[in-house]
Formats: C-alpha cells, structure tokens, sequence
C-alpha cells in the first residue's frame, strides 16, 4: 500500500512502536523511514496528539495499528491527514461475530472477578482479540514474575509486546515514548478465546486472584 502510494525514498511514515515490527519493516522495505509516536495508555492505539507532534515536513503517510480489539482513532487521525495532506493506512480485521460475542462474555467474567490487575477498558466496541490486563507492580520483574507464576498453575498467559520497536538495534531512536515503554513493562494477555469453558475461567480468575496480593492495588 505504501508503495502503491508513492511511498518511498526521502518521506518518513509515522508508525506505533509498541509492537508490529512488521510495520517499520514495510516502511523501510519502500525506502522511507519509520518514526515513531506514542500511544493512546487505554486503548494501546496511536495517540492522534503524539502522531500530530510526531509529523514534520517529510512525513507522508501514518500507519494506524487496531489493538488487541480496540480500534485507532481513525476520525482525528484522518483529520490530521487532512490537514497535513497525508496518507492515513490501517491494519487489523475484526474477528467473526460469533466469536466476538463469545469473548466479550468471557471478558465480562474476567471483569467483573479479577482483583490486583487493572483490567482493560471495554469501550468503543471491544472485540477482545486479546484480554490485556496491567499489573501495576514496580516495573518489569513484577509483571515476568506474575506471568511465570500464572503459567506455573496453568495460565497460558503471554506477555504481547516484549520490546518495543524503538529499542530494537534494527529500528534504535532517541526518542521518549513513556505510554509505549510503561505498555510494555505493564501488560499481560490473559486468555478470553471462545473455547475457554466456565471451569476455565474459574481457574484464570483463582490464579490472578491468589497472586494478587502480592502486586500493588489496581488504580
């Protein structure tokens, strides 16, 4: 898409660096460079008002990752388009809509039972392609050490976004991106597939629970 826009040698894309190495690898695949701006903390998508301070004469397009089943501000980021005259891409296809309806049940139960993680905000039509909690410990070892322990009962948790893409030697910037960087010492997927039986859940929500004690209040 870049490419067939006229994408390429000399133009900057403003792209997230909160996962989806892919993206900078296309960017650079046509011959321009990736810049990275922040993200939104709740929706874990593009923040229009970083992408607007992140957008300088060379800038051509912006590339609007959907997360986890949230979805980009694709409204403000179109209007900064707009008035820039940039391209505005997008990537991410939503689930069917059986298994959308099974998730959000299953992310309700998860909801309305955790204790000691912050879970993630259902608006704008949350499709729960991942159900990422925070756990708000002080920093990196404490959300590792409550993963290890949830896969030791069972949890196949995963953390989403190990390395943001800005500290990656390929695609290293000075740049400060503190959503990003806390995004990624802060979030754990926990599972909310529509196969997931009740007992499922209930063991989900034990484990969290047991550990919870250990972790500093969900704010």
């Amino acid at each position: 898409m870049l490419r067939a826009a006229g994408v390429g040698i000399g133009d900057e894309v403003v792209v997230p660096a909160f996962g989806n190495i892919e993206v900078a690898e296309a960017v650079a695949l046509a011959g321009a460079m990736p810049v990275f701006a922040d993200i939104d903390p709740v929706t874990y998508c593009l923040d229009p008002a970083a992408v607007a301070a992140a957008v300088g004469p060379r800038t051509a397009a912006v590339v609007a990752i959907h997360r986890f089943g949230r979805t980009a501000d694709l409204e403000r980021l179109h209007e900064l388009g707009q008035r820039h005259g940039l391209l505005v891409l997008q990537e991410g296809e939503p689930a069917p809509y059986d298994e959308i309806a099974r998730r959000r049940q299953r992310a309700a139960y998860l909801d309305a039972r955790l204790r000691g993680v912050r879970t993630p905000d259902g608006g704008d039509g949350h499709t729960y392609g991942q159900y990422v909690v925070r756990v708000l410990g002080n920093g990196r070892p404490d959300r590792d050490a409550f993963a290890r322990a949830l896969r030791g009962r069972g949890v196949d948790c995963r953390v989403p976004v190990k390395t943001p893409v800005h500290r990656l030697p390929e695609f290293r910037r000075c740049v400060t991106l503190p959503e990003t960087e806390r995004a990624a010492d802060e979030t754990l997927a926990l599972p909310v597939d529509g196969s997931l039986t009740k007992r499922d859940m209930q063991r989900i929500v034990s484990a969290c629970n047991a550990l919870g004690g250990l972790l500093q209040a969900a704010l």
